[in-house]
Order: structure tokens, then C-alpha cells, then sequence
């Protein structure tokens, strides 16, 4: 059915969506998150879905845009800009909006997009050795579109240690900035997700999906107003001088004009 992803539901109703592109490390491309939206909407009108457990084939969960995507806005029109920035956003807000639990299991490395697809899930669980970052400020880019459902998850105060500074973190400041719930050995992953996911089991399935979309309803706000806020400002990013020499300097495997050259 999917090229990109994976779909499986067992006896239980539990649901694994996977990211199958591991040879790019789980990198988002536009047909990955065309297959994503369109598996978040069968998975949140099948009634035999009780859990979905979202995670990725390899060694990394997601590591982000990926390259070629990346290359081709570059020399996309504004408007073919925003409009893939659209497309991630509205990827993102079906699976955060979906009426199912979503349990994130963070089998490896997660930058960029990667670290917005882990701020919509429920709860995340992850591995320790596992590294994260928030690095799109190291291309003369911002983290725009992923922007709203990391500050959802962090908060501002939490979220400010790194949203700006492209700093690479650790499993264990994943769990203290709130983006994990735990970290276990690789060994233990399997039995902490399951321990997520079992409780659920035992749960009215309404009464779950009410209890989640009032969750959303109280937290903070992320509607139409704000995605198209996010989508400008990463516009604004892309046409600006940064993202041209960030980019450039590194498909070319350079330093760009602003880092440290020491």
C-alpha cells in the first residue's frame, strides 16, 4: 500500500506505524508525508484501532528533511515553498490530532523533523545513546513548521534551551526537557512501550478520544492562524541570505560564512 511507511495492526487493536526509508536514516520526503497523512486518517477512522505505536525501521527514528527534498526548495518558487511546508504541517497536526493514542518509540537519533514527529506522539519513549537536536538554525533555517507541537510538548522555557542553537542533546536531556518520557537500554524498549501502551487496553476508546481532544482543546493553541504564522516565517527564512549560504555550504561539505572556522 505505502512505499515510505508500514502499517500493522494486531489482534489487540494495536496499531505500529513505521518508517521504512531506513537507508536515509527515516528522512521526511514529500512522499513519505503524503503516506503519513494518509495513514493517520485510515488509523483515526478504523474502529479496530485501540493504540497506534509509531516508530522507524534502522538505526535512526527520523533524521529530518530529507537532502533531495531540501535541494529542490531551494530552487522552488514561493508559493511551491509554502505549499510543502503546508504539506508537513498538515502531516504533523493529523497525526497530534488523531483520536487514538499515539506512542512514540524513539528507536534512534531524531533531528529536525524527527524531533517534531516525537513532540505529536502522546508519549515518547526512547533509547539511551540516542542523540537529538533541533539543527535547522545550522542551515540559516528555523524550526517553523515543527515549531508549534515542540513548544506543545517542551513549553518556552524548556524549549528555549535548544530551539534556537542547533545543539546536538542527549537521551537523558530528551526526558529532562520533557520531548521523552523515559530512556531505557535498546534490550528494554520493546517492554516500555508495551508498559505505555497496555494501560489503554483497559480504557473506554470514546472516552480516550474525548479525553484527548479536550487535551487539545486546553492546551496551547495550534490552529489555522498559527500554521500559516509558522509557514511564513520559514518563507521568510528561505529567501533570505542564511538559508542560500547554510544550504550551500553544506551540499558542498563546507563551513558556512558564520561559523566558528576555528
Amino acid at each position: 500500500m505505502y512505499d515510505t511507511i508500514s502499517m500493522a495492526t494486531d489482534a489487540r487493536g494495536v496499531a505500529w506505524l513505521t518508517l521504512e526509508r531506513a537507508e536515509k536514516h527515516n528522512a521526511l520526503d514529500a512522499r513519505m508525508i503524503a503516506e503519513l497523512t494518509d495513514a493517520a486518517g485510515k488509523l483515526s477512522a478504523d474502529p479496530a484501532v485501540r493504540v497506534v505505536v509509531l516508530t522507524g525501521s534502522g538505526r535512526s527514528f527520523c533524521a529530518g528533511g530529507d537532502l533531495g527534498w531540501m535541494r529542490a526548495q531551494m530552487q522552488a518558487a514561493v508559493g511551491e515553498r509554502a505549499a510543502e511546508a503546508r504539506k508537513l504541517a498538515n502531516m504533523l497536526g493529523a497525526l497530534n490530532n488523531m483520536p487514538k493514542p499515539l506512542i512514540g518509540r524513539v528507536q534512534g537519533q531524531a533531528f529536525g523533523g524527527g524531533v517534531g514527529m516525537a513532540s505529536v506522539c502522546d508519549v515518547a519513549v526512547g533509547v539511551t545513546g540516542a542523540k537529538f537536536g533541533l539543527t535547522e538554525t545550522r542551515l540559516g533555517l528555523i524550526p517553523a513548521t515543527i515549531g508549534p507541537y515542540v513548544l506543545a510538548r517542551l513549553g518556552e522555557a524548556m524549549a528555549r534551551r535548544v530551539f534556537m542553537s542547533a545543539r546536538i542533546f542527549e537521551a537523558d536531556e530528551a526526558v529532562t526537557l520533557g520531548l521523552l518520557a523515559r530512556a531505557v537500554a535498546p534490550e528494554a524498549l520493546d517492554a516500555a512501550v508495551e508498559a505505555e501502551v497496555a494501560p489503554y487496553l483497559n480504557a473506554a476508546p470514546g472516552a480516550v478520544a474525548e479525553a484527548k481532544k479536550l487535551t487539545r482543546r486546553l492546551g496551547p493553541r495550534i490552529d489555522d492562524a498559527v500554521i500559516d504564522e509558522t509557514i511564513a516565517a520559514l518563507v521568510r527564512c528561505w529567501e533570505g541570505p542564511e538559508a542560500a549560504e547554510g544550504i550551500s555550504a553544506f551540499f558542498e561539505r563546507r563551513k558556512p560564512g558564520w561559523a566558528d572556522l576555528g
